[in-house]
């Protein structure tokens, strides 16, 4: 049975923007590890978009970019949505049924599949599906944006906390 796993950088105060701030350099290598080990990704709509970025190179990307795009571009993919039509290669669209969809990979799977988008990750942890979640946070206050929780947090209990880099701290709960 795979686990389901929500991570993703966020503000001190809690805010999801991926514009207003980028990993440094060990968090990049991270991030690259990371995907790399995972069995599969299921996206939201806003979040897939913006890593649609990495389906096609670019001549300005460094080394650990071209990396980061190989890894993700053979990495499979859901994407949750009800107002797309297609998605890109090796993903799959999921407009409904999602539940039934969910419980299928969550059942069928065996590793890590991680969930991104506060949105979707809410409909998941409201069916009980969400086994992990990982807080990336930044030394960045946004004051407004995308809250991790979009809604009130689910009972949690602290599993883990470690450093990447300089200034990012992770923090790892489990459902309580």
């Amino acid at each position: 049975m795979a686990k389901f796993v929500f991570g993703m950088n966020l503000s001190l105060d809690g805010y999801v923007d991926h514009e207003r701030f980028a990993p440094g350099p060990k968090l990049f290598r991270h991030w690259i590890e990371h995907v790399r080990d995972l069995t599969g990704s299921v996206y939201g709509r806003r979040i897939y978009e913006l890593m649609r970025y990495w389906e096609e190179d670019r001549p300005e990307w460094s080394a650990d970019h071209r990396e980061f795009a190989a890894v993700w571009r053979r990495l499979p993919k859901w994407v949750v949505s009800r107002t797309l039509t297609s998605v890109g290669p090796n993903a799959t669209l999921v407009s409904d049924g999602i539940e039934a969809a969910m419980r299928g990979l969550k059942a069928r799977l065996s590793g890590e599949v991680t969930v991104s988008g506060p949105v979707l990750a809410r409909s998941l942890i409201d069916l009980g599906l969400i086994d992990e979640y990982r807080l990336y946070y930044h030394p960045v206050v946004l004051g407004h944006g995308a809250p991790f929780f979009a809604g009130s947090p689910p009972p949690l209990r602290l599993a883990a906390h470690d450093r990447i880099g300089e200034e990012v701290i992770r923090l790892t709960y489990v459902p309580a």
